[in-house]
């Protein structure tokens, strides 16, 4: 694939750059060193790596062409065989780039003294490692009590993470273009607690009140810290979104069909 993507760079007038790991493995093209300067950003692999790529773009508004090498591939742009003819209408313009709302999220140390900070495309979760014990967290909104869970932790979703960990823990399907964070636990411990769609104007924090003495923060499944009692999860809508390309022809419902397997449509 990378050899592939030298060759057709001087074609489609492309400068290459690398991380520096892939950079030292290849001929060709400059080591990247920052994503200022960036037009594209064209990852290779799954929708981990996309994720990841989105991530060191740190909202700025480049658009993504994911290709999918791996298995599922729900965000990437085009498999590994439809690289070449997906950057050759992509130098034509012949895509569109589809914005998809981000979340920033911080954890607060007991003084309210930000600590970490980071960039999520998908979600932020909150949970337990291996204790087989609940999570007392208590969850506003805006200043405004939501609720108390008990659960095992409490995933908060963009709806592009809506089919990711969120699905997983019972959480709502929602279209990309309805901008929204999704807030859901998981495996509470109550009948009374549900998913909640909430305004992406919302800003919510979480407080983990009781439960084991050391929780982890996941941001994209990927990336995260530990989490202590009385310390603050801050989330809410990023600045800006994420540019993801799609091309003619895809649209989300027949990935969902297609990836998922959503509503029992046979494919072709």
């Amino acid at each position: 694939m990378l050899r592939v993507l030298l060759g057709l760079a001087p074609d489609l007038g492309f400068d290459v750059y690398f991380e520096p790991d892939i950079y030292d493995l290849v001929t060709g093209g400059s080591r990247l060193v920052g994503a200022e300067h960036l037009d594209a950003l064209v990852t290779l692999g799954g929708d981990g790596t996309l994720l990841r790529g989105a991530r060191l773009l740190a909202g700025r508004q480049v658009p993504i062409i994911g290709v999918n090498l791996g298995r599922l591939g729900f965000l990437t742009s085009c498999g590994g065989h439809e690289m070449e003819e997906a950057l050759h209408r992509f130098a034509r313009g012949d895509y569109r780039p589809e914005a998809r709302m981000a979340l920033d999220a911080r954890a607060l140390d007991r003084a309210g003294v930000e600590r970490r900070r980071w960039h999520a495309l998908n979600d932020v979760v909150l949970h337990k490692g291996g204790f087989a014990r609940v999570v007392r967290l208590a969850v506003e909104s805006n200043g405004e009590a939501v609720a108390a869970y008990a659960a095992d932790g409490i995933v908060i979703s963009t709806p592009t993470g809506s089919t990711a960990y969120s699905l997983s823990a019972g959480g709502p399907i929602v279209e990309p273009t309805v901008e929204s964070i999704i807030l859901t636990p998981i495996s509470p411990h109550t009948l009374a607690i549900r998913p909640l769609v909430l305004s992406p104007t919302a800003t919510l924090t979480v407080i983990a009140e009781d439960g084991p003495e050391e929780l982890l923060v996941t941001i994209d499944g990927q990336v995260g810290t530990t989490f202590a009692e009385g310390e603050v999860l801050e989330v809410k809508r990023a600045g800006r979104s994420v540019l993801i390309v799609r091309f003619p022809g895809a649209t989300y419902f027949s990935r969902l069909r297609h990836k998922l397997g959503w509503g029992g449509v046979p494919q072709p």
